[in-house]
């Protein structure tokens, strides 16, 4: 949960910049100093570069230590980056690249059709610990284009091509995970990033910075309302992409992590009772109920998985 590894490619670069609109002088201005283009009503900040910035810069451009109060909209000091590797640009795990294949599309969590925008804030408000950004503000506007103009470079990119940087399907272990076995591995294989307390490496001694290697708990990381606080989806991207760099973790190693990661203290979100109106679409590893079935809340956070999604299966056959 790293910073940008190796740089964007001097072709992605050159892709992202192309729906751009032609401001370079713009974003070096503050962003008080708006202006309207003549054809649109858009503020010319809102591009697709501003856009990358603010995925890569979260902290520094949205976080909670911004000069501007009401651009504090990041309630943590984490990027988009931390977890969107390479602004996204990297094929396998948490791509951006796969966005517009997928918008709109209904979301069982909050029970309703979503598109990107509506993606951005659910990130927003749980994985970044903040609030919503309006959907017509620059910086809404600047995102969900930058993130838009990834699908094109993703079509342009042959599916063979694709398919080699998957990363191996992690198979979730027939049994609950070992927080001691995963206090270990990460002392072992984490630390020395993310810190023997979890709490990440700052950039610098400026908070706005944010961090070189993220917190992976405490009161900068992801709230207890984010997708990678469900142990199946951490173990997965931990599989896929940690250690940074040299990813060969087993998938024991990364269920257990992922487990021990998501038991240490971290904000919380409020009103997460009302998530998943239909209680049966629930993801079996949500770390919090209400649910549609008597298993107890320890078994959902840290398995074993198999015997609740042999009752859903059930469940569904049935009906």
């Amino acid at each position: 949960m790293p910073n940008e590894r190796g740089g964007m490619t001097a072709v992605v670069l050159a892709c992202c910049a192309l729906g751009a609109l032609t401001v370079a002088g713009t974003l070096a201005l503050s962003r008080g100093h708006l202006t309207a283009t003549p054809s649109s009503s858009l503020p010319t900040i809102a591009t697709e570069e501003y856009g990358r910035r603010l995925i890569m810069q979260t902290s520094e451009l949205l976080g909670p230590d911004v000069a501007d109060p009401n651009l504090r909209y990041n309630g943590s000091r984490l990027n988009c980056a931390s977890c969107h590797l390479g602004a996204g640009t990297e094929q396998g795990t948490l791509t951006l690249m796969l966005t517009t294949e997928h918008y709109p599309r209904f979301s069982a969590r909050s029970g309703v059709k979503t598109d990107i925008e509506d993606r951005v804030n659910e990130c927003m408000t749980r994985s970044m610990n903040g609030r919503a950004v309006p959907r017509t503000s620059p910086e809404m506007i600047a995102m969900a284009a930058y993130i838009r103009s990834l699908g094109g470079i993703n079509q342009a990119v042959g599916a063979s091509q694709r398919k080699a940087h998957e990363p191996a399907g992690f198979k979730t272990p027939n049994r609950a995970a070992d927080l001691n076995v995963g206090k270990k591995t990460f002392e072992e294989r984490c630390s020395a990033c993310h810190g023997m307390n979890g709490l990440g490496l700052r950039a610098s001694t400026d908070a706005k910075r944010g961090y070189v290697f993220p917190p992976l708990w405490g009161p900068d990381s992801f709230n207890d309302g984010a997708g990678m606080h469900r142990v199946l989806t951490a173990a997965k991207f931990i599989k896929a992409r940690m250690p940074l760099g040299m990813p060969d973790l087993n998938d024991d190693q990364a269920f257990d992590l992922a487990a021990f990661i998501n038991s240490q203290p971290r904000p919380e979100m409020p009103n997460l009772e009302q998530d998943y109106p239909d209680r049966k679409a629930k993801p079996i590893d949500n770390g919090y109920g209400p649910f549609a079935d008597s298993f107890p809340l320890k078994q959902h956070q840290y398995g074993p998985f198999a015997p609740i999604e042999a009752f859903y299966k059930q469940k569904k056959a049935a009906k």
